[in-house]
């Protein structure tokens, strides 16, 4: 059987009792590290806190084996229970739904465990949840790379007063474009994108593209940390954000469509 266990979004604590059960009663247990990490990261210390709690050694799955390597892990899973935890719900990244198709073609057994993700825990800023139209991922501008594909569905959503959550880049393990080329990998840095980063490429979208999806004086919700005791949610102009520090990763950021006026009344909390 292969496990795909949710862990939350806070600490090793936030796991379910379903979750931790099926933990402890598999032979190997893999941690999915590049689509999101929880808010200890993955220092060492920190992963020995998930190893004394779930009793089991973990092994850290990065971008190269998930992509490259995962037949390895099916192939384990079809001889004895494996667990794949993933941060977050288990659904939360199309990665994990390509797993779950490669394993039912090798004929692997699954089995899924639901938990808190930034999808749904993001309801704490006080926006309604069926109000949003569709999420966009921001991933960070190079010299050459200046991708803005998810310009065209702020508009869809600006245009249908919904509002739009931007998931921010996570680099872990990223190989650089010079060992690529020369054939033998050397990592990037881990680097984790910020609200601040997030909103002065959007700007500079809008500038070029200049369909109006956006402005500097549009509101928005920055959110770092969602669901850890130390989250912080800071509401105002998008142009004012770009001023706020808000500490370390994950960040994400949230650009508001029409608003209720109970939404209006819990967004109060959070401004500036």
């Amino acid at each position: 059987m292969l496990y795909i266990v949710g862990l939350g979004l806070g600490d090793e604590r936030d796991i379910t009792v379903r979750g931790l059960d099926a933990v402890r009663s598999c032979s190997k247990i893999y941690m999915e590290a590049y689509t999101s990490l929880l808010s200890l990261g993955l220092d060492p210390a920190a992963l020995a806190n998930l190893e004394k709690l779930y009793g089991k050694e973990i092994t850290v799955a990065d971008r190269e084996m998930v992509e490259e390597r995962v037949d390895q892990v099916l192939l384990e899973a079809a001889d004895a229970d494996v667990a794949f935890l993933v941060v977050g719900d288990p659904f939360g990244a199309t990665t994990h739904t390509d797993l779950v198709v490669r394993a039912k073609k090798m004929g692997v057994q699954v089995k899924v465990i639901h938990n808190a993700s930034v999808m749904n825990a993001i309801g704490v800023c006080g926006l309604q949840l069926y109000r949003y139209g569709e999420t966009i991922s921001i991933p960070f501008f190079t010299e050459e790379w200046r991708p803005d594909s998810f310009y065209k569905k702020i508009v869809n959503n600006s245009q249908l007063g919904l509002h739009t959550l931007c998931l921010l880049d996570i680099r872990v393990k990223e190989p650089t474009w010079e060992s690529l080329a020369r054939g033998k990998k050397v990592y990037e840095p881990p680097r984790f994108m910020t609200v601040n980063t997030a909103i002065s490429q959007l700007l500079e979208v809008e500038e070029e593209r200049g369909e109006s999806a956006y402005g500097k004086d549009t509101l928005c919700i920055g959110v770092a940390r969602l669901g850890s005791d130390d989250q912080k949610i800071v509401a105002g102009p998008m142009e004012k954000l770009l001023d706020v520090d808000f500490g370390p990763p994950l960040h994400c950021l949230i650009i508001v469509g029409e608003t209720h006026p109970l939404e209006e009344e819990m967004l109060e909390f959070y401004k500036m």
